[in-house]
């Protein structure tokens, strides 16, 4: 889809200011009813133009004309990075994250800031302080989140693609809600410079879009080591033949229409392409939840420590909704000094159980695949438990606990009343094999 759009805007077939005008009329004829994009890029349209004048020349970028939108918790520079949250409300950023430097540095064009959970603290899209986001696929359920803003942006035709950042789920979660492909990279494979994180031991930036293309023209641009952010490497990933390809379909808790789906969709792939699969259980994945939370909340505690109204906008507990106040008391109580940070560590612990066990796993199997989601969306407002909440992420945080790549590829649709709500189904590969992880994806895209 990127491509053929590339080769439209190389050719001058299409100016990049006639794609990035159709985007900005688009997004303000109908975000009111959407509320997907929190800031517009108010240059957007003049940087076009000095765009299309590099193509004439032949000196422009990779992504030359391509529009995109950025979660809110990613700093651009000179636009409203509020994680939408009233605590950040006004705060501009002063300076680009390591992904959008290189992105500009391809020409491609940032459209605006996109709604998302505040903080990223949510599963549902809904805990924005500047209201939740509708599914453009089904209006009256849950986009997902807390990258709502970058999936439902992408099923609105607001962009050509999307960067989120993906904690436990955030960019499969809402891939999968929307109908779109959403990518989470092996931990450490972005820069996350620039991200204001939820939890530095599982955050990572990565693309959405159309397409597993798509995702991978994107992923190709924005990852690589950086300077500027510790963690971050490059890898040398080992070729590994298509050919003879051995799936694992993990056991896993999930609505048994959304697994009639994913199986569906893995017998015609293992038929065409001649792939075996068989199932398989690891002995700690319903560990999943009970591990990620304790790490999210300390750590979220710990990072939200300078948000004290001196510097950044306001005092957060003063000023932020239930579901983050709710991670800020939680991260505090387990990291009291009585408990002596035995509850984190037991976390952390936990977290290379299942590390340890998904690298057993993938010494018999190529890929993994489960569904993204357990369960579909709720209606928009319809009140679930905490409990329930967190169980969106069941199948998600496994891949951030164990730093493995993860991708959500649309599976399908189930029927419910009047709608058909989109499906999603995930896959799974070992640290460092993200390219072969998005090349198999494509078969079951296709």
């Amino acid at each position: 889809m990127l491509k053929q759009k590339l080769s439209l805007l190389k050719s001058g077939k299409l100016k990049a200011e006639d794609n990035i005008k159709n985007f900005i009329a688009k997004i303000k004829k109908e975000n009111k009813t959407l509320n997907i994009v929190l800031h517009l890029n108010e240059n957007a349209i003049s940087q076009a133009k000095e765009i299309d004048k590099k193509i004439k020349k032949g000196k422009a970028g990779k992504l030359a004309g391509l529009g995109f939108l950025v979660k809110s918790n990613i700093n651009v520079q000179g636009l409203i990075c509020n994680c939408a949250s009233k605590t950040l409300e006004n705060y501009t950023a002063g300076y680009n994250a390591t992904v959008i430097e290189k992105l500009l540095k391809e020409d491609a064009i940032v459209l605006g800031m996109a709604n998302m959970d505040e903080f990223a603290a949510g599963s549902s899209g809904e805990t924005s302080a500047f209201g939740y986001c509708k599914n453009p696929i089904a209006l009256d359920r849950i986009p997902g989140g807390s990258s709502s803003g970058s999936a439902t942006g992408i099923a609105a035709g607001f962009c050509d693609f999307s960067l989120g950042s993906d904690t436990g789920g955030s960019i499969r979660n809402p891939a999968s809600h929307c109908g779109i492909t959403g990518f989470k990279p092996t931990y450490g494979r972005v820069s996350r410079y620039g991200l204001i994180d939820l939890s530095m031991s599982l955050d990572q930036i990565g693309p959405l879009g159309k397409t597993v293309e798509d995702c991978k023209l994107i992923f190709d641009i924005i990852k690589g080591k950086d300077e500027k952010d510790a963690i971050s490497r490059d890898f040398k990933e080992t070729k590994k033949d298509k050919s003879r390809i051995n799936i694992g379909v993990l056991d896993a808790k999930a609505d048994k229409k959304i697994w009639n789906l994913v199986l569906d969709k893995l017998k015609k792939v293992c038929e065409s392409q001649k792939w075996t699969n068989e199932n398989f259980s690891l002995k700690h994945t319903d560990l999943g939840i009970q591990t990620y939370y304790p790490i999210v909340y300390v750590e979220f505690f710990s990072g939200t420590r300078k948000f004290d109204g001196r510097k950044y906008g306001h005092k957060i507990e003063e000023s932020c909704g239930e579901e983050v106040l709710r991670r800020i008391l939680g991260g505090r109580e387990i990291s009291r000094e009585e408990f002596a940070g035995k509850y984190y560590r037991r976390a952390l612990k936990a977290k290379k159980m299942i590390e340890k066990e998904f690298d057993d796993a993938f010494k018999r199997y190529d890929i993994i695949i489960m569904p993204t989601v357990p369960r579909l969306p709720h209606k928009l407002g319809e009140k679930i438990s905490v409990e329930d909440m967190y169980n969106y992420d069941a199948l998600t945080v496994l891949a951030n606990l164990a730093e493995i790549p993860g991708i959500s590829v649309p599976c399908g649709f189930i029927k419910e009343g009047n709608e058909n709500i989109p499906v999603g189904m995930q896959l799974f590969s070992a640290i460092d094999h993200d390219e072969f992880l998005l090349n198999l994806a494509r078969e079951f895209e296709r």
